[in-house]
């Protein structure tokens, strides 16, 4: 895979300067709050931390798994490999050019306040992912995206390190393989890197000058009902953090991976099919012809809105999201999950993809 190689010193690290924890409680570090025990936590709080466990004669050869915020996991067990605990912060204007700023965060920054601090900054371009949960390092992985923007249409490059070398390098996005809700570096095969790096920092190209996104309901809505028809990027920030806070959970409240299902993409010809038994199906055209369909509606559809399964249950304000409701643990969600995508599958012939990893 072609990559931009960094600096790297020429000797090895001292692994004396890693911060490694025992038998560490991971349900704060999950934003489901499912409980489980992390065997050995190493805390990454800097790119150099990833050298120094690589080196280390007993953690270097063993299996491990890399945590950001937690806010795509389903936890169902306790964790046997080496969980790096990625928290390297920092965000800076790395540099301004004729058409863009680049912007370069720390892979711990919290996601939402790197949007916050490129508009502080007047920086704009990141305001239609306000409030999704998660770090910086996890937003390429995951793709995420919101109202018209993923992080693909604004990434530059993501700086990695080999968890076999300990070498560092940089990707730029042409070969990170984004996909809906994918990339590189949730693979590990054909080339993938899952578990096979560590990503550090991010760098974001904010174009310039700065175009508004809009045309989804939810923001033509605030138009209409505000008057403003030209809105700039505070205003949009300050539409989407209300629409999100509005109908989704704050994890913080109430345990929750965000939306836990992919909208599924289909044939035109499979949607015409569905909207025939379903006409009132909320589904969206895509450019190359497929069309969108919203999962949350099918779900909610399938009458699973308020239902639980032990203590996990399907958010009575968005069918999309799964909760912890009630000290749940992994299994609960990832059977209500199940019976959802059976229901969902029965009623529609479409198989749902649950977004979160399940560990």
């Amino acid at each position: 895979m072609p990559a931009s190689p960094l600096s790297a010193e020429s000797s090895a690290p001292d692994t004396s300067g890693l911060v490694i924890e025992a038998g560490v409680n991971l349900k704060p570090y999950n934003t489901f709050g499912l409980p489980a025990v992390a065997q050995r936590l190493v805390r990454i709080r800097e790119a150099a931390d990833v050298r120094r466990v690589v080196d280390h004669p007993e953690l270097g050869r063993a299996p491990k798994f890399v945590l950001g915020g937690g806010s795509n996991l389903v936890l169902t067990r306790d964790v046997d490999a080496v969980v790096l605990k990625v928290e390297i912060q920092g965000i800076r204007l790395l540099e301004t050019r004729e058409d863009a700023w680049i912007v370069e965060a720390g892979a711990g920054v919290a996601w939402h306040d790197l949007v916050c601090w490129t508009l502080d900054h007047g920086y704009p371009g990141l305001e239609n992912m306000a409030l999704i949960p998660g770090t910086v390092g996890a937003a390429p992985v995951q793709n995420i995206g919101a109202y018209g923007i993923e992080v693909k249409d604004r990434l530059e490059a993501v700086e990695v390190m080999d968890l076999i070398t300990g070498r560092p390098a940089l990707l730029p996005a042409d070969v990170c393989r984004f996909g809906y809700r994918d990339s590189v570096f949730k693979h590990s095969d054909f080339g993938g890197l899952a578990g096979k790096s560590v990503i550090t920092r991010v760098r974001f190209r904010l174009p310039r000058p700065w175009q508004p996104v809009l045309g989804y309901l939810e923001i033509e809505r605030k138009m209409a009902e505000t008057g403003i028809t030209q809105p700039d990027a505070r205003q949009i920030f300050d539409w989407i953090v209300a629409v999100r806070r509005a109908k989704l959970p704050d994890p913080k409240v109430i345990g929750n991976a965000g939306s836990f299902f992919k909208n599924p993409v289909v044939s035109a010809e499979q949607c015409k099919d569905i909207i025939g038994r379903d006409p009132g199906i909320v589904h969206y055209p895509m450019p190359d012809g497929s069309v969108k369909l919203a999962a949350g509606w099918m779900i909610d559809a399938c009458g699973w809105k308020g239902k639980t399964v032990g203590g996990a249950a399907v958010y009575d304000k968005q069918a999309l999201v799964l909760v912890n409701k009630a000290d749940a643990r992994g299994a609960e969600v990832v059977t209500l999950a199940r019976a959802i995508q059976e229901s969902v599958y029965g009623r529609f012939g479409i198989r749902l993809e649950p977004e979160p990893v399940v560990l």
